[in-house]
């Protein structure tokens, strides 16, 4: 029997319209949570070789697993990706998440943040934000919460806290790999 549900994951931009949606995630249930986590009510979605649709209808399929984690009131997202060579994360500066029954809804504010697997951090994208904020006119109260995001976010990576944690990211997916290829015809 699967425990984990399937979700989607829908982003949008600040004027509301869609913005890409990750068709086939799987919710690792609250119990298999780590207390780091499970302290925070984080919401932890896997995936592997999802499709991904962009606002345009162009369809694409990920190439590599990853471990995403949203946190309930916090400014931005965090996904693991899985690669090769290591975990990289790759963090969206975003609205807080809403989940809807099996759908996960945030808005993207461009603003993203890149941990390479050698530990180094780097922002990419502030031209992109800098460009959508005047287009999508964001109040000042949306322009404070992102900074406020970013700096947040930042400190996290540099202490090192959940969910920058390869071994617990590697164990989640694990977990679920060993679940998931006995259950994959179930749906």
């Amino acid at each position: 029997m699967n425990i984990y549900r399937h979700c989607v994951i829908k982003s949008f931009k600040h004027d509301g319209h869609l913005h890409r949606t990750w068709q086939r995630n799987w919710l690792v249930p609250k119990e298999r949570l780590a207390a780091a986590q499970r302290d925070e009510d984080m919401i932890v979605l896997i995936n592997r070789q999802t499709p991904i649709q962009e606002a345009d209808g162009k369809l694409w399929i990920s190439r590599v697993p990853a471990v995403s984690f949203f946190i309930p009131g916090e400014w931005y997202n965090v996904v693991a990706l899985l690669e090769d060579a290591g975990i990289r994360y790759y963090c969206n500066i975003a609205s807080p998440p809403f989940m809807q029954g099996d759908v996960l809804t945030y808005i993207d504010y461009d603003l993203d943040v890149i941990r390479t697997i050698d530990g180094s951090r780097h922002i990419v994208d502030q031209d992109e934000y800098e460009l959508h904020k005047l287009a999508y006119h964001y109040p000042k109260r949306v322009d404070d919460l992102v900074c406020q995001g970013l700096k947040s976010l930042l400190l996290r990576i540099d202490l090192g806290q959940a969910p920058f944690q390869e071994s617990q990211v590697l164990a989640y997916y694990k977990e679920w790999d060993e679940q998931f290829d006995e259950s994959e015809s179930e749906g």
